[in-house]
């Protein structure tokens, strides 16, 4: 800090809850600078206030740890945000007015995301020749919910030569169309990136996220994204990087860090084993229910998967990689076995690779990961969207494969360290929401209790990114100031028997207050404080 410059005030927050290991009865909290300073009773705050300080009213509202979203793509979720949102598409029809009313507004390409035709009574995407219509002959790029796949435009799909490269039918892309179609319109010059990258950034602090995992990858944007991202300057919810680019050496590892300056935290992230389930992707032992041909697509074999996870264990580096279907996970965890017989196995635990999604897993893939010492970074929004009976994953897996997905409880109680994200644009930012969704599970015996949620949103995400403070994520005197202000209906504490889904507001409990997440109204975020910089404020505080 400049000589010059004024220490701030010490901020006393008080007449509230405050969400706290240290003082499960806590209504008071001081933070001093970037440190929490003291949380406490309601009386010795009264004691505690004088002068020098800022005080806060809170009026009931309830403190909690700032979350951290474990699984984030920065550029594409402000591109979301900027685009046709088409999330809530019912329709064909629906989307093709939308795209046709878009024609008349919006300059360039029609750019959209977040179809679902799973939802749809079509049960099929638009051609190209129907963009073309709606669109007036203008190029149309819309991308689907997962990401993995899109549609395009006749114009688009002819300027591109799309229908010569793989993964092209009529105007739906996946694969190489794809990645063509998604680099041809997503690169936004150095300006509007920054405008796009801090778009996101301020949406995720005005849901209480004080930090995000990108998961960067060439794939998805150029080296130069990420490199924008990491240099963004001024308050905003850190940024935690992986780069998702296959290494075949140590010496290779190096080179492709070089330039990094040490700022990505390791090589996974979305380094694709396989695909998703929703565009048929996913590598399946038996084929899709909906698509009998198809068992998915492999973009990594188990001997790549072995290279990339030596030179990552060599280098004291932590790896990791995308991997939703059932052989997807097959494929990785036969890496890991090659890589702990040629590195050995304790080296490959201590380099903590993690796995993103991990959709599919039996009990003994389960107990292969607890095994390897594996991470799983899991997004509990893809169960609430799509795991409901006739949903998509019913739709695409059958009845029997579908219940026993995204298995959050059995990762948890067999001992895999689980961190919890949205995937946004994926999945929406929301992160109680994302404790609602492991609260009522589509699987009852996948259930957990919402402090588990809670932990596994914000103090695991520190650390499956190898973060070394041991409080972050915690609300006790000496930790880092990173919180959230919420407005809130009701406070509870959810039974210690993660199977019995009730909830009690008895005191004695002596468990820190969670919100009610089933009263119709989400929290609001009033408030968010990373290392005791304010990233969102709505003004309504008084003192602040």
């Amino acid at each position: 800090m400049p000589a010059s410059s004024t220490p701030p005030k010490p901020i006393l927050y008080r007449n509230g809850s405050v969400y706290s290991a240290a003082d499960p009865f806590a209504t008071a909290m001081l933070v001093t600078g970037d440190t929490v300073a003291w949380v406490g009773s309601e009386h010795a705050a009264t004691s505690l206030a004088d002068s020098s300080m800022d005080v806060v009213d809170l009026h009931g509202a309830l403190i909690a740890p700032g979350f951290v979203d474990s699984h984030f793509h920065t550029t594409e979720t402000g591109l979301a945000l900027t685009s046709l949102d088409l999330t809530g598409v019912n329709s064909l029809d629906e989307l093709l007015t939308l795209v046709a009313q878009a024609a008349g507004t919006v300059p360039g390409t029609i750019m959209g995301n977040g179809w679902d035709e799973s939802r749809w009574s079509e049960r099929r995407p638009p051609t190209a020749a129907e963009l073309d219509n709606a669109s007036g002959g203008r190029d149309v790029y819309l991308v689907r919910a997962d990401v993995h796949s899109a549609v395009v435009s006749a114009s688009l799909a002819r300027r591109l030569s799309l229908s010569s490269r793989e993964g092209w039918d009529n105007g739906f892309v996946v694969r190489d169309a794809h990645l063509a179609a998604r680099t041809a319109v997503r690169s936004p010059e150095s300006s509007e990136r920054e405008v796009l990258q801090r778009t996101a950034l301020n949406h995720a602090a005005a849901h209480g996220i004080v930090a995000v995992v990108e998961m960067a990858a060439p794939h998805i944007a150029p080296r130069e994204d990420l490199l924008s991202l990491l240099s963004l300057e001024g308050p905003h919810a850190e940024v935690l990087a992986y780069w998702g680019q296959a290494a075949a050496s140590e010496e290779e590892m190096r080179s492709i860090l070089d330039g990094f300056d040490g700022r990505v935290l390791g090589l996974g992230g979305d380094l694709n084993v396989d695909g998703s389930i929703g565009s048929h992707t996913a590598r399946m032992r038996v084929p899709y229910a909906d698509a009998p041909h198809s068992c998915g697509s492999t973009f990594m074999d188990a001997d790549g998967v072995a290279v990339h996870l030596g030179a990552a264990t060599a280098g004291g580096m932590q790896a990791g990689f995308h991997v939703i279907g059932d052989e997807g996970l097959d494929t990785v965890i036969a890496g890991l076995e090659k890589a702990a017989a040629l590195h050995g196995i304790e080296k490959v635990r201590a380099s903590r690779h993690r796995l993103e999604h991990v959709e599919m897993a039996d009990d003994e893939a389960i107990r292969s990961l607890v095994h390897f010492g594996t991470v799983v970074s899991a997004q509990p929004g893809f169960d609430a969207l799509w795991g409901a009976p006739g949903g998509l994953y019913e739709q695409r897996l059958g009845t029997d494969r579908y219940l026993p997905m995204n298995r959050v409880g059995s990762l948890l109680s067999q001992g895999v360290p689980v961190c919890l994200g949205s995937d946004s644009p994926v999945t929406r930012m929301s992160p109680w929401q994302s404790v609602r969704a492991c609260i009522a599970h589509t699987s009852p015996q996948e259930r957990i209790s919402a402090r588990a949620a809670f932990i596994a949103h914000t103090r695991a995400g520190w650390r499956a990114a190898g973060a070394q403070n041991p409080l972050l994520g915690q609300l006790v005197p000496g930790a880092p100031a990173s919180y959230a202000v919420w407005e809130v209906d009701e406070l509870m504490v959810q039974t210690p028997d993660s199977r019995v889904q009730s909830w009690s507001t008895d005191p004695r409990a002596g468990t820190p207050l969670l919100p009610a997440l089933d009263t119709g109204r989400e929290p609001r975020c009033l408030e968010t404080v990373h290392q005791g910089e304010q990233l969102f404020s709505r003004g309504e505080l008084a003192g602040r």
